[in-house]
């Protein structure tokens, strides 16, 4: 099994920043693509970015220029630096993740449990 647990979400005033984490443990064999999705208030969850695992990146247009996804394969590990924050930035973000795990061909696609990211002054 695997586990993606989010961290560094927070209370931040608008114009400002976080970075999101989402370190991924259990028996990896490999990680392809890697997406943040948030979910407000009575929205419908919707992806935020996606990289790639030859680290390729693609954005929804609300964030861009505004956020940078990132991962290091070494560790396991993607980020999801957040500047310029707005309200409407509002929104518990998620990780998601296909991963091949060890000894096994096909992959599975997994979910953190989320972190609260909250703008407002």
């Amino acid at each position: 099994q695997v586990q993606l647990v989010e961290s560094g979400g927070g209370l931040v005033q608008p114009g400002g920043s976080l970075r999101l984490s989402c370190a991924a443990s259990g028996s990896i064999a490999t990680i392809y693509d890697i997406a943040w999705y948030r979910q407000a208030p009575g929205k419908e969850r919707e992806k935020v970015a996606v990289i790639v695992k030859g680290g390729s990146t693609n954005y929804a247009d609300p964030v861009k220029g505004r956020f940078t996804i990132s991962r290091d394969n070494a560790k396991n590990t993607a980020y999801l630096q957040m500047n310029s924050l707005i309200p409407e930035d509002t929104a518990v973000y998620y990780c998601n993740a296909d991963v091949r795990l060890i000894g096994r061909i096909s992959t599975k696609n997994y979910w953190g449990q989320g972190t609260q990211v909250t703008v407002s002054s």
